[in-house]
């Protein structure tokens, strides 16, 4: 088809209210949107002039390319939802950037939904984003509703839960144990003589994850022998900085005898060591304070926290890797085998333990 002049009246870009399509394109370079969409998909002979031409009025009309149609029918979208609970946290940050650095190699991209914790609002997003037709799907968490499960089960695409190792997994899961977690860290604690240990977690209902880490926290104070639980719950999830100084000053009124306390992150941790410095309660000695999740802060606080790290950034790679995977054996018709990938924790000692109690000894907080 013979090309046309460059229409020398269309000077001006498209209304701001309309997207320009390939049609503004084809005008503002004198050619036929066929000639348009062979250059842009690269199929076909375009010569060089023509191509330096389209490219231009594309960059000054800023198009883009509607790939939906094809992705449709090919079922082949280029992108994966990533459900976290919180863009604020930085452990799930971590985790959507390790994911992010690997189906970008393969020119993936990802779709982030938050939940808030909350597994109706999870479900909600969960349906919003199979609507969008995404090649795979990777939730926090291995605990869903009814429905959220129905859906998940029902896509026909790949699914990783992370952040947990759930009994009855949908598809693939990439986590850990978050029970586990703590009742490791526990024992830690017990090695260093500590005996009077507290532990300090959100509201029930919310975040599956921490009640977990309860669950091993008290698995673990009748394991060992302890003499018996103290649980402080304060605030809905995500449990932040302030929350974790109100719950110490709670947990000292309440039990004054305990010499340690877990708390649910590193985030409640930190507030409980300022109040804790508020008050003149020296840290450890007089109260020792743990975390979990090795966030930033938990370095650079003073005393700096002891804490669990899961390896946030490389659990996202992980998944990140097993989705690829399975994307790709889907898309050549032999789905992938559900696969369980354990990820290590490891117990970070720092400064905020730090003293070696007698196993005899006792202490009050006052």
């Amino acid at each position: 088809m013979a090309e046309r002049p460059p229409d020398q009246r269309d000077t001006q870009p498209s209304s701001p209210r309309r997207a320009p399509t390939m049609a503004d394109v084809a005008r503002r370079a004198g050619v036929s949107a066929m000639t348009v969409s062979r250059a842009l998909k690269g199929k076909g002979t375009v010569t060089p002039p023509t191509q330096d031409r389209i490219l231009k009025a594309v960059q000054e009309l800023g198009y883009v390319l509607d790939k939906s149609a094809g992705a449709l029918s090919s079922k082949q979208t280029g992108f994966v939802s990533v459900l976290i609970p919180s863009l604020n946290n930085s452990n799930f940050s971590d985790t959507v950037q390790g994911i992010s650095e690997v189906l970008d190699t393969e020119a993936m991209q990802v779709l982030i939904g938050t939940t808030g914790y909350s597994r109706e609002r999870e479900e909600a997003v969960i349906e919003t984003m199979l609507q969008r037709r995404p090649e795979g799907i990777i939730v926090t968490g291995g605990k869903h509703t009814p429905r959220a499960r129905t859906l998940l089960g029902q896509a026909g695409i790949p699914v990783i839960e992370t952040w947990d190792m759930p009994a009855a997994p949908i598809d693939h899961v990439v986590g850990f144990s978050n029970a586990a977690t703590i009742e490791d860290l526990l024992a830690r604690l017990m090695f260093r003589g500590y005996r009077r240990i507290a532990f300090i977690e959100g509201e029930h209902g919310e975040d599956t994850r921490g009640h977990d880490r309860r669950a091993g926290y008290e698995r673990a104070v009748e394991a060992l022998g302890l003499e018996r639980s103290c649980v402080i719950s304060v605030g809905r999830p995500p449990i932040t900085i302030e929350h974790g100084g109100g719950a110490v000053v709670r947990l000292v009124e309440t039990w004054p005898e305990v010499e340690a306390v877990i708390c649910v992150s590193d985030l409640s941790a930190f507030g409980a060591i300022m109040e804790c410095h508020r008050r003149g309660w020296a840290v450890p000695e007089r109260l020792a304070v743990a975390g979990f999740g090795d966030f930033e802060v938990s370095r650079f606080c003073w005393p700096s926290i002891t804490t669990v790290s899961v390896g946030s950034r490389d659990l996202g790679r992980q998944a990140g890797r097993l989705m690829l995977e399975a994307i790709t054996a889907m898309r050549t018709g032999t789905p992938l085998a559900p696969r369980r990938l354990n990820i290590p924790h490891t117990v970070i000692e720092r400064d905020s333990t730090a003293v070696h109690r007698h196993p005899a000894a006792t202490h009050q907080v006052a």
